[in-house]
């Protein structure tokens, strides 16, 4: 590992772990957390996980296991560029989208709508539900047993409520500290995977168009210049061309503004760094910039009358599994059977089906000839 900031998170100045556990011989702390993220059961479903297209819809659609990665490779770069912990903010950046449901934002819409007298659901609190208790892998204890800063920064926001069930890792919501610079990376690096593959899957799926983004200043600036550089370039070339860019951009300005504000602040430690406000952020001009993606992403892509039909029919989906399994419980694989927390089990179960899973289990109980 190349030589860390006073400030970054290292092996010796971590938090811990929950349940003791035999130090690495040959790996930091943060990759034996990345390691068993990466080797997790919730983290290969994510393959079949997707973003805003239905699984079944194209092979060539980014998912929630390709959108992780993605995020962990910008992540790393950001980090090492600040000398801060690259272990972990891609450990962090693999387990942040662990507690997803199946169907994206759609379906965990469906099951908060569902949970919401037994607690509500929220896909950050879920994904730390599974690397804290879910997962069954190890002999001594439950879950994956991470270190603190890596399960801290899987949750990204967090009601007071909630947070107050969290014990140590809820903390910062209440004494207003942040979370580790590395965790800050992890969240903007998510921001700026989603929005710039959601303009590549959109383009490839033909409900958006190169000329409907060109009134989009992020991405007419990159198309100006690849234009000027590459006259005769079209199809997939231009597009990746385009987007590349855009990342670039982000990630560089991400990069400056950052070191900027740490030198403003000049924090001399890790708890220094959690004491002064957020330190990792965009320049105010690429903020905007980020938000009229946004704003153009949602209008024209996930408000598109052809994701809202796959959105509507998701979380119908979802809300009849809930419903049926519920109301008896028999339904469920015995482990998912627990009358002091039902409510809390099914929503596990449904969560961590994928989206050809969910379908199939929706015609096993509703479709006549299904088995």
């Amino acid at each position: 590992m190349h030589d860390l900031a006073p400030y970054a998170v290292s092996s010796a100045n971590s938090r811990g772990r929950r349940f003791q556990d035999q130090a690495p011989s040959y790996r930091s702390e943060f990759q034996r957390d990345r390691d068993r993220i990466v080797h997790s059961t919730a983290f290969r479903r994510l393959e079949y996980k997707t973003q805003v297209f239905v699984n079944h819809e194209g092979d060539l659609f980014r998912t929630r296991l390709t959108h992780s990665i993605e995020v962990a490779q910008i992540a790393r770069a950001v980090a090492r560029s600040l000398r801060l912990n690259e272990d972990l903010a891609e450990a962090i950046s693999l387990a942040h989208d662990l507690g997803h449901t199946p169907f994206g934002h759609a379906g965990q819409d469906a099951l908060n709508g569902c949970m919401l007298q037994y607690g509500g659901f929220e896909h950050n609190l879920q994904s730390l539900r599974i690397v804290d208790v879910l997962e069954e892998r190890y002999a001594e204890f439950d879950g994956l047993n991470l270190c603190f800063e890596t399960r801290e920064g899987i949750i990204k926001h967090c009601s007071l409520k909630n947070a107050a069930k969290l014990g140590d890792i809820g903390e910062r919501f209440f004494n207003q500290t942040q979370p580790s610079l590395e965790a800050q990376i992890c969240n903007l690096a998510d921001e700026v995977a989603y929005n710039n593959h959601d303009v590549d899957d959109g383009l490839r799926s033909g409900l958006i168009s190169l000329e409907q983004l060109q009134d989009v200043g992020l991405f007419a600036r990159q198309w100006t210049e690849v234009k000027s550089l590459y006259p005769d370039l079209a199809g997939r070339r231009l597009v990746h061309e385009i987007v590349r860019r855009m990342i670039n951009v982000l990630v560089c300005d991400l990069i400056e503004t950052t070191a900027s504000n740490i030198a403003a602040s000049n924090p001399q430690s890790l708890a220094e760094a959690r004491a002064v406000g957020p330190l990792v952020g965009f320049s105010a001009p690429m903020r905007e910039a980020q938000q009229e993606m946004k704003r153009f992403l949602n209008r024209n892509l996930y408000q598109h009358y052809q994701v809202l039909r796959m959105t509507s029919k998701a979380q119908r989906i979802v809300s009849e599994l809930f419903l049926a399994f519920l109301s008896d419980s028999r339904l469920l694989p015995p482990p998912y059977r627990d009358k002091a927390d039902q409510a809390r089990r099914v929503a596990d179960y449904i969560a961590g089906m994928t989206d050809r899973y969910a379908m199939k289990e929706h015609r096993r109980l509703f479709a006549v000839g299904e088995i």
